[in-house]
């Protein structure tokens, strides 16, 4: 299935939750990041059970310090 992940295009096999995109797909650590799908914010307490689907656009935002 095709997904867009931080404007970059992706194919993955099979639906997958957040969580499971993020440790397998994308190698990124959950800490300090936000997700969001189609433009909404999903909660961390959430990703376990939000699942990805075809088409969809996922934006990943990392935290940064500094001023």
């Amino acid at each position: 299935m095709d997904i867009t992940v931080n404007n970059e295009p992706l194919q993955i096999s099979d639906t997958c939750s957040i969580t499971q995109l993020l440790q397998d797909h994308v190698q990124q650590k959950p800490e300090g990041i936000a997700v969001a799908v189609n433009q909404s914010v999903i909660p961390k307490l959430e990703w376990e059970n939000t699942f990805i689907a075809s088409g969809d656009t996922i934006i990943l935002i990392k935290a940064t310090q500094g001023g």
